[in-house]
C-alpha cells in the first residue's frame, strides 16, 4: 500500500492544489518510513506524521513521532500549544514544571501549554512516543529553555 492521499472522484483542490480532506472525501495514508526524520531544537530525533500547514488535512493538531536514544534526554522547553505525549516503547521520565513521573510503553501524559517540559531515557534501549500539539506545533510558539 503506497502512502498518500487517496481522493475521491470530483473533489475539489484547495491550496497548494491539494485535497480538503474531511472522512467523506478521502484517505490520507503515510508511513513512518516515509517521513524524513530531524532533530528538533530540543535534541528529540522527530518525523512529522501529520501537520495542517503541510498535509492536505483540515484539523487543529499536529502528530510526531519521536525518539530519545538511552542516556539522552531532551532540552527543557515551553509551547504555546498543548502537547500529548504517548509512550510506544522504552522506559524514561517525563518532567513537567516541578513534578516529574517515570513513563513506559502504554502511558499518556498531557502536558499544559506554556509548562516547562523535557523527556529522559531511564531506560537500556530506545524511548519512542508520539506527541500530539493542539493547536499544531508552530516554530515560533516553542521556546528552548
Amino acid at each position: 500500500v503506497a502512502s498518500g492521499v487517496f481522493p475521491a472522484a470530483g473533489v475539489p483542490k484547495r491550496r497548494n492544489n491539494q485535497t480538503p480532506f474531511s472522512s467523506e472525501v478521502a484517505m490520507l495514508v503515510k508511513k513512518l518510513g516515509d517521513v524524513r526524520p530531524i532533530e528538533a531544537g530540543d535534541l528529540t530525533v522527530l518525523r512529522e506524521l501529520l501537520h495542517p500547514d503541510h498535509d492536505p488535512i483540515e484539523v487543529r493538531y499536529s502528530l510526531a513521532h519521536a525518539e530519545i536514544e538511552a542516556g539522552r534526554s531532551s532540552r527543557p522547553h515551553r509551547l504555546g500549544s498543548v502537547e500529548v505525549y504517548y509512550f510506544l516503547s522504552g522506559a524514561g521520565v517525563i518532567h513537567v514544571g516541578d513534578e516529574s513521573t517515570a513513563v513506559e510503553a502504554g502511558a499518556v501524559v498531557v502536558v499544559p501549554a506554556r509548562a516547562t517540559q523535557w523527556v529522559e531515557n531511564a531506560g537500556e534501549g530506545r524511548l519512542v512516543f508520539l506527541c500530539i500539539v493542539d493547536p499544531a506545533w508552530q516554530e515560533a510558539e516553542e521556546e528552548i529553555l
